[in-house]
């Protein structure tokens, strides 16, 4: 599932992960805790971060690859936050076919694409709202109040890369480098368009008929 920052992709994300039963594997979630742990990687990827821009194409490939090795994703895995790249959607491709896996990986099936598009003038609007966990990196913004976050208890705070002005960098970045995703993904049959300007409940239907549509 790709779309642009504040499009609700982590929200929907945990609620799919959760009805299916599979893991969510947020490229956006490992990295901040490399950046809580203050491992030399998240000192690097914290000042990427703080600036708007993305981590490269072999660093984020790398970490997103290790991560479905593991024996939890073989049912099924719900990606958010990866690819953002042509590359990163050609390196991922040669992963399910089992071409850049280690010796002997079996292709996997088909991946299932889902664009989830919202305007630009609604994503400044959530951002500017947007608050995450301290401990977690858990999103905290559902048009409520937090005090902290329902998920580990931490404290809630401000994103430091939802300032408007690294917002509106991070569009520009989107609009050059993620936006190509719809062309490259486009054609194939399981690719899907959902429209995320909606109540998060019924954005959950629209993307569970999606995807059984696209599997069908």
């Amino acid at each position: 599932m790709f779309g642009p920052p504040g499009a609700g992709k982590g929200t929907q994300a945990v609620r799919l992960a959760r009805m299916w039963a599979i893991p969510h594997i947020s490229t956006g979630a490992l990295l901040r805790e490399a950046v809580r742990a203050e491992t030399p990687l998240g000192l690097e990827v914290k000042a990427i971060m703080a600036g708007g821009g993305l981590v490269d194409d072999t660093l984020i490939t790398r970490v997103v690859q290790e991560r479905l090795g593991q024996s939890d994703t073989k049912p099924g895995f719900l990606l958010d936050g990866y690819p953002r790249t042509v590359a990163q959607a050609q390196s991922l491709d040669a992963f399910m076919t089992g071409a850049a896996g280690p010796p002997g990986s079996a292709p996997r099936d088909p991946l299932v694409v889902v664009e989830l598009f919202v305007p630009e003038e609604e994503v400044l609007r959530r951002l500017a709202a947007r608050m995450v966990c301290s401990e977690c990196g858990a999103n905290a913004q559902d048009d409520k109040d937090f005090s902290s976050c329902s998920n580990c208890g931490g404290q809630v705070v401000p994103r430091v890369d939802d300032a408007e002005e690294v917002v509106r960098k991070r569009m520009d970045v989107y609009r050059r480098q993620t936006e190509p995703l719809v062309e490259y993904y486009g054609q194939r049959p399981t690719f899907r368009k959902v429209n995320g300007d909606k109540l998060a409940d019924e954005v959950t239907a629209a993307i569970v008929a999606a995807v059984d549509d696209a599997i069908r």
